[in-house]
């Protein structure tokens, strides 16, 4: 008797599970017959470069065909504006925003900017990063990490900083590069992570260094290639793939914690292609996105893809997570603090 009551339970939970796929499937094929009749999707990103950006618009066309993506790459504070303004003219041209300043989306939401949809696939993502606002209008579609970097020509492993106050010793004095918060939403996040860790005298202590300041985080990789600066805070994917093409760059995971920079991505309200942003916002948290993302050495989100060459998962790594409403709260103050202390 109990043995057929297992089978049936087991039975019973294989038909769960077989409906459960079937309508995901139907939707997903319901939003595709749907999305090919608009026939194209206008994507705002600050998460990848221009390869990148064209290879997820790629692999989104060869899975769902008859649908073009047009990737449109910025900074993030560049993307925003550009939005702003089309909102502005009451017809955005953007169908998918994503940035890598998670302030952006309350803003938006707020405007009543948004559509209110929650992707099939962000049950597949890592628990912690799921559910970022409780009322599904923006979800992290990527995840960056924000490390130590340093040039292997100039300086030893031994004599790199080993966690955030190693920087702000005078011997690196005219050898310091970071990004702008007015510009980069990822050094927007850092601001936000070593203020609330170290107060605002973290950034007066480095001023004195004279450091050289470039407006996109990649700037510090470009910088420490060409050996003009030697230690960096930055983009630790960016850095690793730079080495990987023999540049004399590497990354130390700080000791008290790699500052993590959610990503989100939205679809716009009102945009010409509704349906094939949500297709689209469901590929961008896929299997094939993320084997896409660790390629070109970003962070994965999903736990069945494992971490880009040399770089560490996200469970191996002491982390600093600024939450969306302190980086909401303090990041307009820390860029008006920040023109102050670096004059720019």
């Amino acid at each position: 008797m109990k043995k057929a009551w297992l089978v049936g339970a087991v039975i019973l939970a294989l038909g769960a599970s077989s409906a459960a796929t079937f309508a995901q499937g139907n939707e997903e094929a319901q939003l595709y017959e749907a999305a090919k009749k608009e026939g194209s999707v206008t994507w705002y990103t600050a998460h990848y470069d221009q390869n990148m950006t064209a290879q997820i618009g790629a692999a989104f066309t060869k899975k769902y065909p008859g649908i073009t993506v047009n990737g449109i790459k910025a900074t993030a504070q560049v993307s925003f504006q550009r939005l702003l303004l089309d909102l502005k003219a009451g017809q955005s041209q953007a169908d998918v925003f994503s940035s890598t300043d998670v302030s952006h989306f309350p803003h938006l939401k707020q405007m009543d900017a948004l559509v209110q949809y929650t992707p099939e696939n962000e049950k597949h993502i890592v628990e912690a990063f799921r559910n970022i606002d409780p009322d599904g209008y923006y979800h992290t579609t990527l995840v960056g990490l924000i490390t130590l970097l340093y040039n292997t020509d100039k300086v030893t492993e031994a004599e790199a900083p080993k966690n955030w106050p190693d920087l702000k010793d005078p011997k690196w004095k005219g050898k310091v590069t970071f990004g702008d918060p007015n510009y980069s939403g990822m050094v927007g996040v850092w601001t936000v992570a070593m203020a609330n860790t170290y107060g605002w005298s973290f950034f007066e202590d480095l001023k004195p260094l004279d450091p050289q300041i470039g407006r996109s985080i990649d700037d510090a990789v470009t910088l420490l290639n060409s050996g003009e600066r030697v230690v960096a805070m930055g983009d630790p994917g960016t850095a690793l793939q730079s080495a990987a093409k023999g540049n004399p760059v590497a990354v130390v995971y700080p000791t008290d914690g790699a500052v993590v920079v959610r990503m989100p991505s939205a679809v716009i309200k009102g945009s010409k292609s509704p349906n094939a942003a949500k297709l689209f916002m469901n590929f961008l948290l896929s299997k094939e996105a993320m084997e896409i993302a660790t390629a070109g050495y970003q962070q994965s989100l999903r736990p069945d893809v494992p971490p880009p060459p040399g770089a560490k998962s996200l469970a191996e790594v002491a982390v600093i997570a600024p939450t969306p409403e302190q980086i909401g709260k303090s990041l307009p103050e820390n860029k008006e603090k920040w023109r102050d202390t670096f004059g720019m």
